[in-house]
């Protein structure tokens, strides 16, 4: 999959998703970022670390996926952003944000159906 354009699909999807971007798991950036324009709301060093506990977090739903299924995404919603994790198979871990009041039924659909559609196609 091109994960670039992946991620651009998702941030053209909804004016209101801030960040996607997709990691393999070693944390490391495979495609995507934030949406132009924007300021991060965290600084670089508190990224890397949200992200590593992504990439723990996803480890570990993968040890519990034997029992309960396979995770399809985790939410976290705080004060000002969501923060949504997409489990792309053993691989990839895609994390999105938007801005709080985006509805997280639209957000959810639209990564699906956009991941669906590019899955199969070649970079």
């Amino acid at each position: 999959m091109d994960y670039e354009k992946f991620c651009s699909q998702i941030l053209d999807a909804d004016p209101k998703i801030r960040f996607a971007t997709v990691y393999d798991e070693w944390a490391a950036r495979v495609g995507g970022g934030m949406r132009e324009g924007l300021k991060n709301l965290l600084s670089d060093h508190a990224e890397k670390e949200l992200v590593n506990l992504s990439i723990l977090d996803w480890k570990a739903r993968k040890d519990m996926s034997k029992w309960l299924g396979k995770t399809i995404y985790t939410l976290g919603e705080y004060d000002k952003v969501k923060r949504f994790s997409f489990y792309l198979g053993d691989d990839h871990l895609l994390l999105v944000s938007s801005e709080k009041d985006n509805d997280t039924n639209t957000v959810v659909d639209e990564v699906i159906r956009l991941y669906y559609e590019n899955q199969d196609k070649k970079s």
